[in-house]
């Protein structure tokens, strides 16, 4: 059997790769995994048309090994752990493809300490998958969990309670997501003037042309109607974008960056250090090293991330895709959390006129080959990638990698101007091309 669990769970086209029997299954074995005399799970997801189907046989698989099952509705999968910790449960199950197209689902659990499962774990779960499990012998409860929408306000409020937002307008697109009742009712209950956009889910229509993933959208009814500011969150509302009221976009490494100086400059940034990912802009690690804050680098992923600050003891991290995470709220990426810090860190101050770093000119390009490990290996291109980093010391940097997914290799480069960023890019992406054999047609 092929591995399933990929960085975030399981994820895949519902009813193809992701059916009810593999839904049903995850959840039998997930259930045995954690052991234990009746084990009380919480299973929550996001608006896609899916989840209803993937709900009900999870739940079946959970009960079939004697689990008790807690529907917790439509949330935010933050709210998971949050509510493990709120009632002690056993294990938490999320539902959603976050960023994804609506026909794309997944299921990711989340263990009695509140974090995403290990590797290992996950990987017990999945040899629990085949052959089929003895009976349990006895069968579990489903019941509804009343109120878990106003337990993870509750939380919200409580972590914000200091923040005013009154006479602040901002617009908030919640993708048709997750957030589309919690991230309006958050910011009005804080005072701000709120807008809203895409808050009205059908099932398909979660991520389609707006959130996170379509940010541009956005920018263009914060800048036209005259609002302060805007917020874009991913479907599963673990991710967040920001513009500020001229339409430009904010990325994740910008409100890291605004959130370390912030929580540092008032002793709330234990051991002195952020993780981020090797994709943060070079402009990141130049203002926290002028800042005196240190920073860990580590492979692409907010599991990756999360890694590095539980071994550091650090608690604020992220992506620049806008995963922000700040363990002293909870253990994973919260969006909605991450947008109250940010208007925390700037203290009534222009999200416009921020200067927490400067960005570097990046670019990324994708170069499709037929066998992108083969490519890697190339002496040329290890010899090229050497050449460009030597000439941007300092300056900038190189980074060439393969897709962890695809038959791709991905040309990334910062440069101090715009000029010399495409220059650089565009030697590098020759050479990828030269090395590589040709993709299949």
């Amino acid at each position: 059997m092929r591995k399933l669990f990929g960085t975030d769970g399981v994820r895949g086209v519902a009813g193809d790769l992701l059916t009810a029997d593999l839904a049903l299954a995850l959840g039998r074995a997930a259930t045995l995994e954690v052991g234990g005399e009746r084990p009380r799970v919480l299973v929550i997801r996001d608006t896609r048309e899916s989840g209803e189907m993937l709900e009900a046989a999870l739940a079946a698989g959970i009960t079939a090994a004697g689990g008790d099952v807690l529907l917790g509705g439509v949330l935010p999968t933050p709210a998971a752990p949050l509510l493990i910790g709120r009632y002690g449960l056993d294990l938490a199950a999320v539902i959603s493809a976050s960023h994804n197209p609506f026909a794309d689902n997944g299921i990711k659990f989340f263990g009695a300490d509140a974090f995403k499962l290990s590797d290992a774990t996950e990987r017990a779960i999945e040899a629990r998958l085949t052959p089929k499990p003895a009976p349990s012998g006895h069968i579990g409860r489903i019941r509804a969990l009343h109120g878990t929408c106003e337990d993870y306000l509750r939380a919200l409020h409580e972590r914000f309670a200091a923040l005013d937002l009154t006479g602040v307008g901002v617009v908030l697109d919640c993708a048709n997501g997750a957030t589309y009742r919690a991230a309006p009712e958050t910011f009005r209950r804080l005072g701000a003037t709120v807008t809203v956009v895409a808050d009205a889910p059908d099932g398909r229509n979660i991520n389609a042309g707006c959130g996170s993933t379509h940010v541009e959208g956005l920018g263009g009814v914060v800048r036209d109607g005259g609002h302060d500011l805007g917020f874009a969150f991913d479907g599963d509302g673990d991710r967040v974008l920001a513009v500020d009221r001229t339409g430009a976009v904010v990325d994740g490494d910008e409100l890291i960056a605004l959130a370390a100086l912030h929580l540092r400059a008032h002793d709330r940034l234990p051991g002195g250090g952020v993780a981020v990912t090797v994709m943060t802009n070079y402009g990141f690690h130049t203002a926290m090293r002028a800042a005196g804050v240190k920073v860990a680098t580590t492979q692409v992923g907010d599991r990756h991330v999360l890694d590095a600050l539980r071994e550091r003891g650090w608690t604020l991290g992220g992506e620049q895709s806008g995963h922000v995470i700040d363990m002293g709220f909870v253990p994973s990426g919260d969006g909605i959390a991450s947008a109250l810090l940010t208007l925390e860190a700037l203290a009534g101050a222009d999200l416009a006129d921020r200067h927490a770093m400067d960005k570097l000119p990046q670019r990324l390009v994708n170069v499709r080959v037929g066998d992108r490990d083969a490519a890697m290996a190339s002496p040329g291109l290890a010899e090229a990638c050497g050449r460009e980093s030597a000439g941007l010391e300092g300056r900038g940097r190189v980074l060439v990698r393969p897709s962890g997914t695809e038959q791709l290799v991905r040309v990334m480069v910062e440069a101090p101007t715009d000029d010399e960023a495409d220059a650089v890019c565009a030697r590098l992406v020759a050479v990828v091309e030269a090395a590589a054999v040709p993709a299949a047609p």
